[in-house]
């Protein structure tokens, strides 16, 4: 029988735990897939920890590459051999094998390894909805992007930078300040040395940014919309530092018209005409090298915990995947 990491209730990393499952067979719109390589997110912790909450027992991860061993009924653009990735729900990722809604699965062109696959999807295909959708930047632009080392962050300064914009980071260290600056980041900001927002507006001589990309949350919130022109937006992807407490709308008046949004991929990619332009345009980039995608990290798929504690303690930088 295949294996997958599973949790009976929230807790620390330790709830992980590697046992045997059972598959079945794809049903009517649905696909078996024997997995290669598994992405790690930090939505997983999310939904580790009951943040987000999941029916359990639970299986997490969503976002993996593989390949289709089965297919249902329905299923007209899939068959057995194809190599796909998928970057969103049902939960149940971390297994050696699932069944997957053929929808949200698409196929991986010889230009992108398993490994890209697993790595980029999530995180990618995120970058491509905030750069492209939720704030089209436009050459000439300078954006403020926090956890700039990270994942997304990484994908984001190579995407942005080619676009014509110039990327102000903040980073919690100097190892990966030079990381994101070459990555793309213009000017790494080492949050726990200097205050982020004093250095924006030097760096921008007072004018501010346009956006902000916030994946930080409560230990960011207030000083990125201080971060922000008249008119700007404030993009909260995340909340790797918890929460945003409550908060008085009418600051957003007081420091200029703001706006704030909280998006989702899993929005973004609801339907499935915008989930493959998304990737299409994700797989282009990356294929002619203008986003690399760094695998910083690999783990054996049993190891989920310690892959977990490493997470947390923001000791990765770039993308995880875990090999199966």
């Amino acid at each position: 029988m295949p294996h997958a990491i599973r949790f009976d209730q929230p807790g620390g990393p330790d709830v992980l735990k590697w046992q045997e499952v059972e598959v079945g067979h794809p049903s009517k719109g649905e696909v078996r897939l024997r997995h290669t390589a598994v992405g790690l997110n930090y939505i997983d912790v999310y939904h580790r920890t009951g943040l987000y909450p999941a029916p359990l027992p639970a299986i997490p991860g969503l976002e993996a590459a593989g390949v289709v061993t089965a297919v249902g009924e329905a299923v007209n653009d899939l068959v057995v051999g194809d190599r796909v990735a998928y970057a969103s729900g049902p939960l149940g990722a971390y297994a050696e094998e699932r069944i997957m809604p053929a929808d949200r699965v698409v196929k991986l062109p010889n230009t992108i390894s398993d490994e890209q696959g697993a790595a980029m999807m999530l995180q990618g295909l995120t970058a491509q909805y905030l750069l492209r959708r939720t704030y089209p930047v436009k050459a000439g632009d300078t954006i403020l992007v926090h956890a700039a080392a990270g994942g997304v962050g990484l994908i984001l300064c190579q995407w942005a930078k080619y676009l014509g914009v110039k990327v102000i980071g903040t980073v919690g260290s100097e190892e990966k300040a030079e990381l994101a600056r070459q990555f793309g980041c213009d000017y790494p900001i080492v949050y726990t040395k200097e205050d982020f927002h004093q250095r924006v507006m030097e760096i921008t001589n007072g004018q501010k940014v346009p956006v902000v990309y916030d994946s930080v949350g409560k230990d960011t919130f207030m000083k990125s919309l201080d971060c922000l022109a008249p008119l700007g937006l404030l993009v909260l992807f995340g909340q790797s530092s918890g929460n945003v407490p409550p908060f008085d709308l009418g600051q957003l008046s007081v420091k200029g018209s703001l706006f704030i949004t909280r998006p989702t991929l899993a929005t973004y990619t609801a339907k499935r005409e915008d989930l493959v332009a998304g990737a299409q345009e994700l797989f282009d980039v990356v294929g002619k090298g203008i986003v690399k995608i760094n695998v910083n990290q690999r783990y054996p798929l049993k190891d989920a915990a310690q892959a977990h504690r490493d997470l947390e303690a923001r000791k990765t930088t770039g993308s995880t995947i875990f090999t199966v």
